[in-house]
């Protein structure tokens, strides 16, 4: 007997949302730590770790995260890994969030006046010190806006682990519509609750955009 849509189905498919979040936040402290190391590379006086840390950042952001996804997924097991939909979505995510938080924090660091490095340098402070006590504190303030606005294309990527059947929001709402037949209404709930999970890390986002050019306007 088919089933009709009604509030339990709605509360089961608001529940994944949950493995959504988490999802997002792994994605987001991994892509974090990642970011941070391919845009340090990026900007590194070292020929070789510019060279790695560019082809990196081609290859994730030059293929579809679908893809990545896949190629994890069912390639794991191949090379003898055992890998459940769980870790093959976070892998695939924290690459594809590195290169990109990468690539964004890498024209925050560059965005830092020369006269402040050169500054650094004249006090003598090595590449370590120079980035941690002079050039990333403010790159940090750069970054903060597209870093929000870039956490959004995140929580809207979790919906791709639907392939390899991770049970988040957009899974949890195929097997609700396979049980209902009412893809409307089934997947304009699952589309009303990305808009909720996301819509106010977009106002923070612009609002952050806008105080910084008002600061740096002043």
């Amino acid at each position: 007997m088919m089933r009709t849509f009604g509030f339990p189905e709605f509360l089961f498919i608001l529940e994944a949302a949950k493995w959504t979040i988490a999802l997002s936040m792994i994605a987001f402290a991994g892509g974090a730590v990642g970011g941070l190391a391919i845009a340090l590379c990026r900007t590194s006086g070292i020929a070789a770790l510019r060279i790695v840390s560019s082809g990196f950042i081609l290859i994730f952001q030059g293929t579809p995260l679908l893809l990545q996804l896949f190629l994890i997924f069912f390639g794991a097991p191949i090379l003898g890994l055992d890998i459940n939909p769980w870790a093959a979505a976070g892998v695939a995510l924290i690459f594809n969030s590195s290169a990109f938080l990468g690539e964004i924090w890498r024209g925050c660091i560059e965005a830092i006046p020369r006269g402040q490095w050169e500054a650094a340098e004249a006090l003598s402070l090595s590449y370590g010190a120079r980035m941690r006590d002079v050039i990333l504190p403010q790159a940090f303030r750069i970054a903060l806006p597209p870093t929000v606005g870039y956490m959004v294309q995140i929580i809207k990527g979790t919906s791709l682990a639907a392939i390899i059947g991770f049970a988040e929001i957009t899974r949890t709402g195929q097997i609700i519509n396979n049980a209902t037949f009412q893809p409307l209404i089934v997947f304009s709930v699952v589309a009303a609750i990305y808009f909720v999970l996301c819509w106010p890390l977009s106002l923070l986002a612009a609002r952050m955009e806008r105080r910084q050019a008002t600061a740096l306007a002043r």
